[in-house]
């Protein structure tokens, strides 16, 4: 009987399913484009061409093209699985204390007289993208209203993403000269004057994605000062550090230099790259204020937020994290590891450019290797980014960005081969 009167309701609302259709608030709900880098790796894994290239992605490959497990994450994780102690307990809202103390030690540095003042706060966050977000609803309700956000172009896509969603308006500053692909110093500065006072602005501190294309010290120090006229507010993005140069020091310069000249600012910290954990989401935003009363009351509100969004980070990504940075011996051997890295990124920009010189290649490639970290934006067109993807299998975004983390020994060559292919025939 029971089944019978299901049946029979089943048979009733499928002959009311336009009239549902039609009365759904779903159907205002338009279809989002998907996302690029996610949809370019499906499309990617869906072929069959046995040479296919991911340029795409930004996740380091060693040169065998595999996802490479840092020998210390594997030596943390080891200790972490034969701890006869280690819980899945919730931890504390703002994070792991021991994470956030080695992750702004990390990036201000041991000697930091902001944190030997007590000046520095933070919370751990899903990875940098939740620590961009979390910085992003912490200004919108307490930093100057109407203030604008100004991102460089180009720049991540997530960053317009987050801030417009926080309910800022959002524009853009100069970033990179087209036809030389290095710095438009100019033009940035020309930007940061004209913007209005106090915008919020937001800085690559090392490995600017997608351009690899980052201030010199001196160039910096310029910036700075514009800012400073103009009080503005830096808000850093730190996803490389370490793996950019392998000197966790030196790609925190920037940081270190506004820090010296008197600035409160956010840093937006990612351990995805250059501790490999990738999935594992482990971030943090640090911030630097002007005293220890104000870091304080910025800690709080921090934590109010996260609690309301997801309620308590995940633990064990960011043990692995806090065991590292905590540990001289595991800090020393993650250096090694970072320092593996990034030489092999550099090794990989060399012979691309040696390769397309030895082709004769038209145009120049010696901006391949002046860049830095996991990026290069290479100058190719979105019509010759086609040509690569649908003659040689090679995937990579349209405005020509290319992970230098896919190329390896094994196809550098044909990658070269490629790209000259794709330049000649649009030349």
């Amino acid at each position: 009987m029971a089944e019978r009167r299901l049946k029979e309701l089943s048979a009733h609302l499928s002959g009311n399913d336009a009239g549902a259709e039609a009365d759904s608030f779903f159907a205002t709900v338009p279809l989002a484009p998907p996302d690029v880098i996610f949809n370019l790796t499906a499309s990617y894994k869906a072929d069959t061409f046995a040479k296919k290239v991911n340029l795409g992605v930004g996740a380091y490959r060693d040169d065998q093209g595999r996802p490479w497990v840092l020998p210390v994450v594997q030596e943390a994780k080891r200790r972490l699985l034969s701890d006869p102690n280690l819980d899945h307990e919730y931890q504390p809202i703002a994070g792991i204390p021991t994470l956030l103390a080695g992750a702004a030690k990390l990036i201000l540095g041991a000697d930091s007289v902001a944190l030997q003042e007590n000046r520095v706060t933070g919370a751990q966050t899903i990875s940098g993208t939740g620590a961009n977000y979390l910085g992003a609803s912490f200004l919108a309700r307490f930093y100057r209203p109407g203030a604008q956000v100004l991102i460089s172009r180009p720049t991540w896509a997530n960053h317009r993403n987050i801030f417009v969603g926080a309910g800022f308006e959002v524009q853009e500053y100069a970033y990179v000269n087209p036809s030389t692909l290095t710095l438009d110093l100019d033009g940035m500065l020309a930007s940061l004057n004209s913007a209005p006072e106090g915008s919020i602005v937001i800085l690559h501190a090392c490995a600017h994605n997608p351009t690899g294309v980052d201030p010199t010290e001196a160039e910096w120090a310029r910036i700075a000062d514009v800012m400073r006229a103009k009080r503005h507010f830096p808000f850093f993005d730190c996803a490389y550090q370490g793996f950019a140069t392998g000197d966790v020091d030196q790609d925190a310069w920037a940081v270190r230099f506004f820090v010296q000249r008197g600035f409160e600012l956010f840093v937006a910290q990612s351990f995805a790259k250059n501790f490999g954990l990738y999935g594992e989401r482990c971030g943090v935003l640090t911030v630097v204020a002007h005293n220890a009363t104000l870091a304080k009351q910025v800690r709080s509100q921090l934590e109010k937020l996260s609690r309301s969004s997801i309620s308590n980070p995940p633990a064990f990504g960011a043990r692995i994290v806090s065991m590292v940075l905590s540990d001289p011996k595991l800090y020393a051997e993650w250096l090694d590891n970072l320092r593996t890295m990034s030489s092999r990124i550099r090794e990989m920009r060399e012979c691309l450019r040696d390769e397309l010189v030895r082709l004769g290649t038209p145009g120049t490639w010696d901006h391949i290797v002046h860049q830095i970290g996991m990026f290069s934006f290479t100058g190719l067109t979105t019509p010759q980014v086609k040509v690569l993807r649908d003659s040689y299998h090679i995937y990579m975004t349209d405005n020509g960005r290319m992970s230098m983390a896919g190329l390896n020994s094994g196809n550098v060559a044909y990658v070269a081969r490629a790209i000259d292919e794709a330049v000649r025939q649009s030349a």
